[in-house]
C-alpha cells in the first residue's frame, strides 16, 4: 500500500523533492540549489541540464531520508517555477540555449515590436496578459532569433518548447526514449499563447509571434495521469499525476478553492492569487487574468494575481551584492535594530515593476536618505518594501473585486520572519494568518497528483487539513498607515522613467 505522495518543486533558486503524508504533513525533503547565471544587466538564466540532475539527485535524498522507494508512492505531482523558458532538441533531448529565466528582462525589444501593432493589451482580451517581458512568448521567439539555426529547426519539427514543468515532465517520463511531452492549463496560461476560454493554442498569436504549433506541448488538466516514471528513476513507474505552476500550486495547497479566497505567497518575487471560481475577470487595475486549476473532466477555475518581481531576492541582493547580512535571516535581527525606517524607502524595481504598474522603464531606487539612515534603516526599509508591494496589488484586488479583503492567508519562506509579518498586517489594516505546514506550493503539487489516483477523495478532504499556525493582527493607527503608504508611493514615482535607449 503507497501511503505517501511526492512532490517535486522545481523552483527559481532551487529544486526539491517533498514527500507528504495522508494529513499533508511533510515527512521528508531533498534540496539542491542551481547556479543563477547573470550574462548582462537584465538577463537571467539557469541550466536546465543542472535542473535535471539536480531534479533526480533530490529525489534520491527525499526517498533515502526515511527510507522509501517507489513502492512506497501512489503518484508525484510537479510544481515549478513558471514562465521560465526552455527549448531543445526532440532528437538529442539537448537544450539548445540556457533556460531563460522569468525576471529576464531582454525580450523588451521583442515587446515593443509586438506591441507596436495594438499596444501592450494587444492579446489580453483573449490571453489574460498584457505583452511584457515576463511571459513565456518572447523568450521562444528571442531564442528563435538568436541562437544560430534555431529557428530552422524549429520549423522543421525538431525542437521542443517547454516551463520547467514540461522539461521535468519529458525527462522523467523517459526523455527521447518516449518523453510525454505536455504542461498543465495553470502553466499553458502564463505563455501568452493559450486562449483563456477555450484552453487550447491560438494559432493567430502563434502566427503573430512567429512561433511554429510543432513545438507547443499538449495542453492538459492539472490533475490527471499524464504518465510514468522511466525505468532509469528511482520512482519508475510511479503515476506523475499532476502539475500546477507554482502560485496556482500554493493557492491549492491553501486550500483556497473558492471564488474569493486568495493567498499570498513570499518567495524570490511575492505572487497573491485570488480565486474568481468559473468566471473570467478582466481586470481594470493591473492584474493578471489567468487560470487557478482544473481538475480532471471538471470545470476549470480562473484567478486574478499580482505578481511583484523582488521581494525575497531583495533580501538575496542585500547579502549577495551589498554584504550587509550574511545570511537571509540576519536582516530581521538588524531590522529590529532601529525602531522604523528612518524616512528610508527601498524601491526593488531591478527588473521595472511589475503588477499592479507594468513600467518596465523602472529601475531600483533607496530614496529618503539622510545622514541618520543607518543599515539598520536599510534593512528594515527592505522589508518593509515587500509588505508595501503587497498593499499595492491588494488595493488592486479589491477594486476588481469589489469587496475587500478580510483577511490574508500567506506562505513561503519569509514568512518564517514575524517583524515582516506585523509590519505586513500592519500596513494592510487585517489580519495575516499562516498555516501549519507553510510549503503549500509543494503541498498544492501533491494534492493535484493525489486526487487523482484516488489518495484523497476530495476538496473538502484536503480542506480539512488545512490548520492555522500563526495570527498577526494590525497595530497601526489609520493615520500611520497611510502616511507610511503615501511616502512609499511617492518613492515608486522616483523609479519611473528611468531607462532610456541609452541606460542600461
Amino acid at each position: 500500500m503507497a501511503d505517501y505522495v511526492l512532490a517535486i518543486d522545481q523552483g527559481t533558486t532551487s529544486s526539491r523533492a517533498i514527500i507528504f503524508d495522508k494529513a499533508g504533513s511533510i515527512v521528508s525533503t531533498g534540496q539542491l540549489e542551481h547556479e543563477q547565471i547573470f550574462p548582462r544587466a537584465g538577463w537571467v538564466e539557469h541550466d536546465p541540464a543542472e535542473i535535471w540532475r539536480n531534479t533526480g539527485e533530490v529525489i534520491g535524498q527525499a526517498l533515502g531520508k526515511v527510507n522509501l522507494t517507489r513502492h512506497d508512492i501512489a503518484a508525484v505531482g510537479i510544481t515549478n517555477q513558471r514562465e521560465t523558458t526552455v527549448v531543445w532538441d526532440r532528437t538529442t533531448g539537448e537544450p539548445v540555449y540556457n533556460a531563460i529565466v522569468w525576471q529576464d528582462t531582454r525580450t523588451q525589444p521583442i515587446v515593443d515590436r509586438l506591441a507596436a501593432d495594438g499596444g501592450v493589451e494587444r492579446f489580453k482580451a483573449k490571453v489574460g496578459l498584457p505583452l511584457a517581458t515576463y511571459f513565456s512568448g518572447t523568450k521562444v521567439v528571442w531564442i528563435l532569433d538568436n541562437v544560430p539555426g534555431a529557428r530552422e529547426k524549429a520549423e522543421a519539427g525538431d525542437l521542443l518548447f517547454g516551463t520547467t514543468d514540461t522539461w521535468v515532465l519529458w525527462n522523467l517520463t523517459g526523455g527521447v526514449d518516449g518523453g510525454v511531452h505536455a504542461t498543465d492549463v495553470t502553466n499553458a496560461s502564463r505563455t501568452m499563447f493559450m486562449d483563456l476560454e477555450t484552453l487550447q493554442w491560438d494559432d493567430e498569436i502563434l502566427a503573430a509571434f512567429g512561433v511554429p504549433r510543432s513545438m507547443l506541448p499538449e495542453i492538459k488538466s492539472s490533475s490527471e495521469v499524464y504518465g510514468v516514471a522511466n525505468e532509469h528513476s528511482l520512482l519508475r513507474e510511479t503515476p506523475i499525476a499532476g502539475i500546477l505552476g507554482d502560485q496556482q500550486a500554493a493557492t491549492f495547497g491553501q486550500a483556497a478553492f473558492a471564488t474569493g479566497e486568495a493567498k499570498n505567497t513570499y518567495g524570490t518575487g511575492n505572487f497573491l492569487i485570488f480565486n474568481t471560481g468559473e468566471e473570467i475577470v478582466h481586470s481594470k487595475n493591473g492584474l493578471l487574468t489567468t487560470v487557478g486549476y482544473k481538475l480532471g473532466d471538471a470545470p476549470v477555475h480562473y484567478a486574478l494575481e499580482g505578481s511583484i518581481a523582488v521581494t525575497g531576492s531583495l533580501i538575496q541582493w542585500l547579502r549577495d551584492n551589498l554584504g550587509l547580512i550574511s545570511s537571509a535571516a540576519e536582516v530581521e535581527e538588524l531590522a529590529k535594530s532601529v525602531e522604523d525606517n528612518g524616512g528610508a524607502y527601498f524601491v526593488p524595481a531591478f527588473s521595472g515593476l511589475f503588477a499592479p504598474y507594468w513600467r518596465p522603464d523602472a529601475r531600483g531606487a533607496l530614496v529618503g536618505l539622510t545622514r541618520f539612515v543607518n543599515k539598520g534603516h536599510v534593512a528594515r526599509a527592505a522589508l518593509e518594501a515587500i509588505a508595501f508591494q503587497t498593499r499595492d496589488v491588494i488595493e488592486a484586488v479589491n477594486a476588481d473585486a469589489g469587496v475587500d479583503l478580510t483577511e490574508l492567508r500567506v506562505d513561503g519562506g519569509a514568512t518564517a520572519n514575524d517583524t515582516l509579518l506585523q509590519f505586513q498586517a500592519d500596513i494592510l489594516g487585517v489580519p495575516v494568518v499562516r498555516p501549519v505546514v507553510a510549503e503549500t506550493t509543494a503541498l498544492g503539487a501533491a494534492y493535484a497528483a493525489g486526487l487523482a489516483v484516488g489518495f484523497w477523495s476530495s476538496l473538502d478532504e484536503l480542506a480539512q487539513n488545512w490548520q492555522e499556525d500563526k495570527r498577526w493582527t494590525p497595530s497601526m493607527d489609520d493615520a500611520e498607515r497611510e502616511r507610511l503608504d503615501r511616502n512609499w508611493k511617492k518613492a515608486v514615482s522616483k523609479t519611473l522613467d528611468w531607462v532610456d535607449d541609452d541606460v542600461i
